[in-house]
């Protein structure tokens, strides 16, 4: 019997759980000339949400991580790279003979997959503008290709100069939709809503919220039957109070709780035993994240795993927001109502050794 939960990987089809005014409102701007920014923590579901819209209007995408790019020359590099997933290298050999640098281009023997490279130059814009300019001259108005890039607040790491170069290259493309995903919400904010940055009101502000605790239940529910058919809505409930509708860590928890009833349908108090199983299978990685801490962000973690306040004689106000804001730049806090540990199962972790 195959489980029913996914997690870790793009979810699509049957593992797709509603978000359904979402995936309308993005389709929206799909099909308009405008462009979307779209913020939410990790693994809340951003690139899952975009591809469904994305498939519903059956549009070509072109889809980049910036946090994979390690600089502009190899933003330009995969960028042509991912191009040529949709437009052949024949259809526009021609179109790329007129770059200002040309690519080396070699075919994996194995994939069959065109691998790109550009030598370093005395302007490593260059590569890039031309690269975006054949995007958009291979797009029309009535079929623009979308252009997803991913992690978007790390654009000023890949070059300071960047952010103000792109912009105007993007500012006099007409063929194509931007959706720019980013999960950093202070730092998103202030690249688009900022005055003085070059991405002031670039597009429409659009933030990813946990899924709708009914909604929620109500899909944890029609997949647990099969396995825990006398109480599968209480196993549900269970769930979502412990991951707080956090989408991906409500999918794992649901898919180890499936497992271990598949396998031991004996088992009586199920959701301890599967907690503490994704606890031991991570135990090193949170080790190894762990040490990796300085006092003060160890003391502010331990206080959040044990919901104790975080106002404290032995740290200073200021002191306890600047490491909240660097807990949140590193994706390990989170902030909605209020901070909370992004991960449950470290939050585990760290209770269960305070």
């Amino acid at each position: 019997m195959e489980n029913p939960f996914k997690f870790g990987t793009i979810v699509d089809g049957k593992y797709f759980t509603d978000r359904t005014e979402e995936v309308a409102y993005i389709k929206q701007f799909i099909d308009s000339p405008n462009h979307l920014i779209l913020i939410s923590p990790r693994r809340f579901g951003k690139s899952s949400v975009v591809m469904r819209a994305i498939k519903q209007t059956q549009r070509q995408y072109i889809s980049l991580n910036l946090q994979n790019i390690t600089s502009i020359a190899d933003f330009s590099a995969k960028l042509l790279r991912e191009f040529f997933k949709i437009h052949p290298l024949e259809k526009v050999r021609q179109l790329i003979t007129h770059f200002r640098i040309i690519p080396t281009l070699n075919t994996n023997a194995i994939t069959g997959a065109i691998e790109v490279a550009f030598q370093p130059s005395s302007s490593p814009i260059d590569p890039l503008e031309d690269v975006m300019n054949l995007i958009d001259t291979a797009s029309t108005p009535e079929n623009r290709i979308v252009l997803i890039l991913d992690e978007f607040q790390e654009i000023a790491d890949i070059s300071n100069s960047l952010p103000k170069q792109l912009r105007s290259i993007m500012q006099q493309q007409q063929n194509i939709n931007y959706i720019l995903l980013g999960s950093q919400e202070s730092m998103m904010t202030e690249i688009f809503e900022k005055k003085k940055s070059p991405f002031y009101h670039f597009g429409q502000l659009m933030r990813l919220n946990k899924i709708p605790r009914n909604d929620f239940a109500n899909y944890l529910s029609e997949r647990l039957k099969d396995c825990c058919p006398e109480k599968f809505n209480e196993i549900a409930e269970s769930i979502l109070k412990y991951t707080d509708c956090h989408p991906y860590y409500t999918q794992q928890l649901a898919a180890t709780v499936w497992q271990t009833l598949i396998m031991q349908p004996e088992t009586e108090d199920v959701l301890p035993i599967a907690i503490q199983q994704i606890i031991d299978t991570h135990n090193l990685d949170y080790e190894r994240l762990w040490i990796n801490f300085n006092r003060t962000n160890k003391f502010i973690l331990q206080r959040l795993a044990l919901n104790l306040t975080l106002q404290a004689a032995e740290l200073p106000t200021s002191t306890i927001y600047s490491a909240l804001k660097n807990l949140q730049k590193k994706g390990v806090v989170i902030y909605s109502t209020h901070y909370e540990i992004e991960d449950p199962f470290f939050r585990e972790w760290i209770a269960q050794r305070a």
